[in-house]
């Protein structure tokens, strides 16, 4: 998931160099949705691993 954050990153950060502003907008949207997605994935495995390790 974090693979398709930095895609879309990068795909933003062509279009706005190129000026294409509707497809940066559009990208920048979605590598931030992905990237929180990916946070909370990452601290839920964190902490479920954490648990299993202490019991």
């Amino acid at each position: 998931m974090l693979y398709w954050t930095m895609v879309f990153l990068v795909i933003a950060l062509v279009a706005g160099i190129l000026g294409f502003t509707g497809v940066y907008i559009a990208a920048a949207g979605i590598a931030k949705i992905l990237f929180f997605v990916f946070l909370v994935l990452f601290l839920v495995s964190l902490i479920s691993g954490g648990m299993r390790r202490g019991a």
